[in-house]
């Protein structure tokens, strides 16, 4: 693919956007369904590729978090067909009317939800991105330009293929999705002037990644920076569901960016809660990196450095500070957090409330791990995203946040005087 190339499938996707802004909900949802449908139909091709994706990321010496995001399975294919027909039973945020108001001169003012237009993902790493792309623009009425990480070209080649099909097959304007396969960083720069084709860009990666789409892009970008999320112990917490929350928060998927990065904990239940953690911890392969404080409790901990507190690991480390109380918590929060994903564990419903209007992110937990900051975890079937911008839109990305809207007025002849 050459520089011409990406202006030929921006074309082709404004093109077919304007049709696909009209597509009855019926034949969007019929579409989701038969593309669900494929995926299971033709899991064995689209395993036999991925396996292509996995052999050589590993052979290039890849990191096993990487691979891991990779690779999938009879699990996760059934994950993708679930979480497709799960977009076509939600509720059609086209034409969907946000509010509605008649004015004494009778006027009828009715704000109603739009389509964006044309999205243009860059990611890299999961093959799932590709399916749950696909369904959330496709119900929401949007075009969409998928360029995935060489990493995963086969399977996203495969898994772009089989779904492409199916819904054409029901009536998606042809055009409505479009794959870029170069490697040709030129050709992906190109496609970030298209600002007459492309109304949106939503990078997906690494903090490297994202910053560098923000820099070349000449249309709009959501960005979605790095998780250093936080999980803060209140005195008042009841510590057994504490150590669930924070062994949850930590490992039961540390690769992603909604893990907790650093654990921060009241000084007055210190002593009683994190040598039984660290006991914890340690069986589950994670390295300790503490202040002060924690090293005393923890004696095989490593020091944490000024580096750690702003770190996103994305492995099985664990950055542990003792602070004074929730107005400390909440200080380091927001001195070293990045707005993503913070929680409190806490039986004080005050002192929950400072902590949910004081700290600014996109997801505040009170008494849950930060894990649930998830579009499938929040009932949205899928998300493009987790965003930490707050124009237009904040957290996990689904129907809704793929949409903006138009006024529709209503009259009966009213002129203004």
């Amino acid at each position: 693919m050459d520089v011409s190339s990406m202006s030929a499938i921006a074309a082709l996707a404004k093109k077919a956007s304007y049709p696909l802004s009209l597509l009855p909900s019926a034949i969007k949802n019929a579409a989701l369904k038969a593309m669900a449908a494929a995926v299971l139909k033709n899991q064995d091709m689209i395993l036999n590729e991925n396996k292509k994706d996995v052999e050589a990321a590993k052979n290039k010496g890849l990191a096993a978090s990487l691979v891991s995001r990779l690779e999938l399975s009879d699990k996760k294919i059934q994950g993708m067909s679930d979480s497709l027909n799960l977009i076509a039973s939600l509720q059609d945020p086209v034409n969907r009317v946000i509010w509605s108001r008649k004015r004494p001169n009778g006027l009828l003012i009715q704000k109603v939800g739009v389509p964006l237009g044309v999205i243009l993902i860059i990611y890299e790493s999961r093959p799932n991105v590709t399916a749950d792309c696909m369904a959330l623009c496709l119900k929401s009425g949007n075009g969409v330009i998928l360029k995935g990480g060489s990493e995963a070209l086969q399977s996203n080649r495969i898994l772009f293929n089989v779904l492409k099909k199916a819904a054409l097959k029901i009536g998606v304007p042809a055009g409505a999705f479009g794959l870029v396969t170069t490697r040709d960083r030129q050709s992906v720069k190109k496609l970030l002037t298209l600002s007459e084709s492309i109304d949106l860009v939503i990078p997906r990666g690494g903090e490297g990644l994202i910053r560098q789409v923000a820099k070349v892009s000449k249309i709009p970008v959501i960005k979605h920076y790095k998780g250093v999320c936080h999980v803060f112990v209140d005195k008042k917490a009841d510590l057994k569901k504490a150590a669930s929350i924070v062994i949850n928060a930590k490992t039961q998927n540390p690769g992603v960016c909604n893990a907790m990065e650093t654990l921060l904990v009241d000084e007055a239940v210190a002593v009683s809660f994190l040598p039984t953690l660290a006991l914890e911890l340690r069986q589950k392969n994670v390295e300790i990196r503490g202040d002060q404080k924690t090293l005393k409790l923890i004696p095989d901990a490593k020091k944490a450095s000024e580096e750690d507190w702003h770190a996103e690991y994305l492995d099985l480390i664990l950055a542990v500070r003792v602070v004074k109380d929730a107005k400390a918590a909440v200080a380091h929060i927001q001195k070293y957090g990045s707005r993503h994903s913070d929680a409190i564990v806490t039986q004080d419903k005050k002192t929950a409330d400072f902590f949910t209007s004081s700290v600014d992110s996109a997801c505040v937990f009170v008494n849950a791990s930060t894990r649930f900051n998830d579009g499938g975890e929040f009932g949205m079937g899928a998300e493009m995203g987790i965003s930490t911008d707050k124009l237009h839109a904040r957290g996990p990305m689904g129907l809704e946040e793929l949409t903006s809207y138009k006024y529709v007025v209503t009259g009966t002849g009213q002129v203004r005087s």
